[in-house]
């Protein structure tokens, strides 16, 4: 059986093993992804005091958009793995549910102790949205009917001076650039059209997405680089920064039906990104047609 798209293991009863195999997970993962990020993010900036900092105007928020969507994606994992345990509907939404803002307040915390960032009060409301969206939908519909999704392209400059700049900022390998490149990233909300439209004969996966995401981003609130002493090394104020808007079909792979209990947590797990399709594109006060986009 399914439910919320997603293999419903028919667990009646919590399972001890289920629920101890769990936390152990949670845990595991949360110490690894903590790690990973220590050495991507912080390990060669200093420590300072707790200290705040406001980058609300800081990528075109493109960065906000992540908060939200890494918010929504952790707590949509947490909360599928508490349903395999079999616990009570509304403890496996809150407990599930919440972890992913719960997990990127700990990593809001190490930002205030970093002398390079500082505890962003816009990073930590777009982190509980993030959670709140998957909570409020699986408590209304028990089901996510609006998912949020990401994409990512590498971008590559005909001018090695913009190419610098970016492997100084987004660091050169793929992992970095997805987590770093904003000019790169692109994050849906995707709707599911057969709930909404309940009397048609539209397939349960097909689904269409709206996009944000911008370019032309080689600094936080403008495209200036300067050294440790104040110095400008890098000034590409001619360059325009400006959003996008995307339109695109999409499939939900998570509604696609098969008996096969593997393939269906892989095609859940790839429903957490984009289906490459055609999209169409509003910028700069212009409409753009894409053949494929990622």
């Amino acid at each position: 059986a399914l439910q919320g798209g997603i293999v419903d293991l028919n667990v009646t009863q919590p399972d001890k093993s289920r629920i101890h195999l769990v936390t152990i997970g949670n845990i595991v993962g949360y110490g690894g992804v903590m790690v990973g990020l220590y050495s991507a993010w912080y390990k060669d900036y200093p420590q300072t005091g707790f200290h705040t900092f406001n980058d609300s105007r800081e990528w075109l928020q493109v960065d906000k958009v992540g908060h939200l969507y890494s918010s929504y994606i952790s707590s949509r994992g947490s909360m599928e793995m508490w349903r395999w345990t079999g616990i009570d509907r509304k403890k496996r939404i809150w407990i599930g549910g919440m972890s992913g803002a719960a997990y990127l307040t700990t990593i809001e915390i190490l930002d205030g102790f970093s002398a390079k960032w500082g505890w962003s009060w816009s990073d930590f409301a777009t982190n509980i949205l993030g959670s709140s969206a998957l909570v409020a939908q699986e408590l209304a519909w028990d089901d996510q009917r609006i998912k949020l999704k990401f994409s990512f392209h590498r971008k590559e400059y005909s001018d090695p001076e913009l190419n610098m700049r970016s492997d100084d900022l987004f660091g050169n390998g793929v992992a970095e650039r997805m987590l770093k490149d904003y000019n790169g990233q692109t994050y849906w909300a995707s709707m599911n059209l057969k709930p909404f439209l309940k009397n048609s004969n539209l397939p349960e996966w097909l689904a269409v997405a709206v996009g944000y995401g911008a370019e032309g981003l080689f600094g936080g609130e403008e495209n200036i680089g300067k050294d440790e002493n104040g110095n400008i090394t890098f000034d590409r104020r001619d360059i325009k920064r400006y959003r996008q808007w995307f339109l695109a079909p999409d499939i939900d792979l998570s509604k696609i039906k098969t008996s096969k209990k593997g393939l269906k947590f892989f095609l859940t797990f790839l429903s957490a990104f984009k289906f490459p399709a055609p999209s169409i594109e509003f910028s700069n006060g212009k409409f753009k047609a894409h053949a494929i986009h990622f």
